[in-house]
C-alpha cells in the first residue's frame, strides 16, 4: 500500500469514526439527562489539599492563601514557625515570587470528619525532591459562605502541620543533633 492510500484509507477510518462518535460528545448524546454525583466531603477536603499544594508549586500566591482560613496557622518544620496567616504570607511572598515556591506531591492521605460534617482533620505523607518524605497534618473547617452543594472553596484550612518524620532507630542521633530540653544544643 503506497503512502497517498494509506492517507486515504486513515482520512476515510477518522472520518466515520468522527461521525459516529461525535453525538456522544455532544449535550445531545446519550448522557444528556445523566449527572455526576456530588463530591463527597472527603473528596472535597481531598481536593482542597491537592489545591494547596498546586498552588504552591505554580506559585499562585492568591490561592494559595485564599485557601487558608483567615485565621489559619501554619506550623513548618522549625521550632520557632508557627506563623499566623498574615504572617506567614508575608514571610512567604518572596518564595510566591518565583516561578514555584515550594513543591509536595501528597503520596498517603488520611480524612477524618466530624459528626456534623463542618470540620475535618487530616494526616497526609508529602514528597518534596529536597526533604524526601514528610508529615502534613491539619485541620479544615467548612466555609459557612460558601453555597450549599458548591465545591469550590468550600473548604477552608486552619491549621496545617509540616514535619520531619523521623524513624525511631535514628532518633538518638537525631536529638544529639537537635538537642533535647536537658541538653540544648
Amino acid at each position: 500500500m503506497n503512502s497517498r492510500t494509506r492517507a486515504r484509507t486513515l482520512n476515510a477510518i477518522l472520518t466515520w469514526a468522527t461521525l459516529f462518535t461525535l453525538p456522544a460528545c455532544t449535550s445531545n448524546g446519550w448522557h444528556r439527562n445523566q449527572s455526576l454525583p456530588d463530591p463527597t466531603p472527603e473528596q472535597q477536603v481531598a481536593a482542597t489539599l491537592d489545591a494547596f499544594h498546586d498552588a504552591a508549586a505554580r506559585a499562585d500566591e492568591a490561592l494559595y492563601f485564599d485557601l487558608l482560613a483567615d485565621d489559619a496557622v501554619f506550623l513548618g518544620t522549625d521550632p520557632a514557625e508557627r506563623w499566623p496567616k498574615p504572617d506567614f504570607q508575608a514571610w512567604a511572598a518572596p518564595y510566591f515570587g518565583r516561578d514555584s515556591a515550594w513543591t509536595y506531591h501528597a503520596i498517603e492521605r488520611h480524612i477524618a470528619l466530624s459528626p456534623r460534617g463542618d470540620v475535618a482533620w487530616f494526616d497526609e505523607v508529602v514528597r518534596n525532591d529536597t526533604y524526601g518524605d514528610l508529615r502534613g497534618t491539619g485541620v479544615l473547617v467548612r466555609d459557612a459562605r460558601a453555597p450549599r452543594g458548591s465545591v469550590s472553596r468550600a473548604w477552608r484550612i486552619a491549621q496545617y502541620n509540616l514535619t520531619f518524620m523521623v524513624p525511631n532507630d535514628v532518633a538518638p542521633r537525631y536529638l544529639e543533633l537537635v538537642g533535647t530540653p536537658d541538653t540544648p544544643r
